[in-house]
């Protein structure tokens, strides 16, 4: 370890064995705390003079360097003569201190106070009570008075009262009021100007059961803000009064964290570090940390694979299928958001399936699951297999009395009725299932799930009345349950019910819609949803109505979406060989919530080039699909009634001398 410096007290530094650093004196102890200050910027010398001496001396530059020569000795007690220095270097003009992040007292302090933020109350507690243990006093307590520290203090001590007020937070959520009481009480008492410390006070009395006392602190507090600074209190301190007034049961509204912290400490006591037990449990939150979208959807994912790898290392197939059967989140776009972590997931399931062997009895629930996640996690591929898990997963859940495992089966079953278009009847009939299934039950993530794919499936089918409804209830169910996620795929549906009944008079409105649909997309964890949604939506829009392609600049993210669009890009900036060339390229549309839309364009570009074999195979792959709006089963975009597109098909290849398919 090199040498470590203190600034929470007096400046001082520790050699690597702990023992004092002599710092000579109070000149040269002041440029490096000036230097500390700085926090690994260079200070010109002639910034150190000026704040070293009001009226510097003449050869006060070289006092300054024969300070900082003399410091180097001290702390780097160990470099060769004539050697570059490593901590006190020269940069340019002056110096700087160059010391690892935690070198520092209060570098250290200010890290652990900004770490402990977010954190659960246990984790909070002990990282508080560590930072807040480096201060042996008053910041740069020998140089009070300099004007270059004034600043570097007040925002030193400005996080040690914050830090103060977060521990109290955390006792509190913790169920230990009667712990955080003292310190507040001293606290408020050395900086009665902190409204939050009264607030804090007065809650920890309230919760060790002295009523009178908390509404006495509040009463002063508002004394004393009201007649020594003329302000009145905030909002935060007046609902507390009125809530101790009312005994309101809002005092209590740390309760969920605290039972959640104490449980989660007991856990950690009680299970031992190594236990199996911890994986499956690990994947129970994960489940849940999953439906709230965003950091929490992301992490989800990073760590479910990360519990899986764990489980097989331990040999235990059985565990392993657990583990990766337990995450049953829902799923409702057919896109994955990471097709790297999905393949993963996928080889492990299979492994997990012949490392049980056929089983019998209580496994069958076991398997189904494996083969539930197979198919989900294989979603968009052309693959059999997928379909065939699925199929085996339903028929295994049907003859268990387990609705969790039929609603996952179900899912998985869906995610596989994209082999060709046209299917929407019988995704409306899985999405009806499901909310019947899950409303029995009380399974509200299933239920939600239900109404979303029949709120795809009843767009896809134009009936936009009864996606309404579907739409409504998946709302309300969101809201009761806190799944934000939901509010990503019903607003676009909005934007996109707007679009296919506000007709080309409403053209900029859509565009609108669309456009405000995508700010709730950035940041939902959904990679697989977002990336070249927005785009797409409104170039379909505009394919439908027959507008100008060139507004789209060309750096454009398109996605996954590129080997469709490409084509018709290309000719709307007039490169028709090109886009003939790409065209040829492009591959099958993936079996997905867009096949519809992307046959569309395809079939759009064919026309335009003339290509009558991939006009004629655009025609063949939409045909069952000539009731639907292209692209609506998705619930985000469309490109207008496949029928439209059909008859221009049909148009195209009689025009070039063929029929087109019956």
């Amino acid at each position: 370890m090199s040498t470590r410096f203190g600034v929470l007290g007096p400046v001082v530094a520790w050699s690597s064995t702990g023992g004092d650093v002599d710092l000579k004196g109070p000149r040269h102890r002041e440029v490096l705390a000036r230097l500390i200050v700085a926090r690994g910027r260079v200070v010109p010398v002639e910034r150190i003079v000026a704040d070293l001496w009001e009226t510097p001396p003449d050869g006060a530059v070289v006092a300054v360097r024969t300070f900082v020569a003399a410091l180097r000795r001290a702390v780097e007690p160990d470099r060769a003569p004539r050697s570059p220095a490593t901590v006190l270097v020269t940069k340019g003009p002056g110096y700087a201190l160059r010391a690892a992040a935690d070198a520092v007292d209060s570098w250290r302090f200010a890290d652990g106070v900004n770490g402990a933020a977010g954190g659960s109350p246990a984790a909070a507690l002990a990282g508080l009570d560590a930072a807040l243990a480096l201060w042996r006093g008053p910041a740069y307590a020998d140089f009070a008075a300099a004007p270059w520290a004034r600043a570097e203090r007040s925002r030193l001590e400005e996080l040690r009262l914050t830090a103060v007020e977060r521990r109290a937070e955390a006792l509190l959520a913790l169920g230990r009021a009667a712990d955080a009481v003292p310190d507040l009480d001293g606290h408020v008492a050395a900086h009665p100007w902190r409204e939050d410390a009264w607030r804090l006070l007065a809650l920890a009395l309230y919760r060790t059961g002295r009523q009178a006392d908390a509404l006495a602190v509040v009463r002063r507090a508002r004394t004393l803000l009201t007649e020594q600074l003329g302000v009145d209190p905030g909002q935060r301190l007046r609902r507390l009064e009125t809530d101790l007034l009312r005994q309101s049961g809002a005092l209590e509204a740390d309760a969920v964290e605290r039972v959640w912290a104490e449980a989660a400490a007991a856990y950690d006591q009680t299970v031992a570090a190594g236990a199996r037990g911890r994986l499956e449990s690990t994947v129970g939150l994960l489940r849940l940390l999953a439906l709230t979208g965003g950091r929490g959807l992301e992490a989800a994912h990073e760590q479910r694979v990360a519990a899986i790898a764990a489980a097989e290392r331990l040999g235990d197939p059985e565990l392993t299928a657990r583990v990766i059967g337990l995450y049953d989140v829902p799923g409702i776009w057919t896109r994955s958001d990471h097709p790297d972590r999905s393949a993963h997931v996928v080889a492990a399931a299979e492994r997990a399936l012949t490392g049980l062997g056929p089983g019998a009895g209580g496994s069958r629930g076991v398997r189904a699951r494996l083969l539930a996640t197979i198919a989900m996690e294989s979603r968009g591929t052309r693959s059999p297999r997928p379909a065939q898990a699925a199929a085996e997963a339903e028929r295994l859940a049907r003859g268990l009395a387990d609705p969790g495992l039929l609603a996952f089966a179900l899912n998985a079953r869906w995610v596989q009725t994209f082999q060709r278009a046209g299917l929407a009847p019988e995704r409306d009939a899985i999405g009806a299932e499901l909310v019947s299934v899950s409303a029995t039950h009380g399974l509200p993530a299933s239920e939600i799930l239900g109404r979303l794919v029949r709120m795809q499936a009843l767009s896809a089918l134009g009936d936009f009345d009864g996606a309404e409804v579907q739409a409504a209830a998946a709302d309300a169910l969101a809201r009761r349950h806190e799944r934000p996620l939901v509010d990503v795929f019903t607003r676009w549906y909005r934007a996109l019910r707007l679009a296919a009944e506000g007709g080309v008079e409403a053209f900029d409105e859509v565009e609108a819609a669309y456009v405000d649909a995508a700010t709730v997309l950035e940041g939902a964890g959904m990679p697989g949803v977002e990336r070249g949604l927005l785009p797409l939506a409104l170039l379909c829009l505009r394919v439908w109505h027959d507008r100008p392609l060139s507004v789209f600049a060309e750096d454009t993210d398109w996605g996954p979406y590129m080997p469709w669009v490409r084509p018709l890009l290309l000719l709307a900036a007039e490169r028709s060989g090109e886009a003939a060339e790409a065209l040829t390229a492009a591959p099958e549309p993936p079996p997905d919530l867009l096949l519809e839309a992307l046959w569309c364009l395809t079939g759009r570009a064919a026309l335009l080039l003339g290509d009558r074999a991939v006009m004629a195979r655009a025609r063949t792959a939409l045909a069952p699909a000539t009731g639907e709006l292209a692209g609506a089963g998705s619930g985000m975009l469309t490109v207008g009634p496949v029928a439209l597109h059909v008859a221009a098909l049909d148009t195209g290849l009689s025009r070039f001398g063929a029929r087109g398919p019956a």
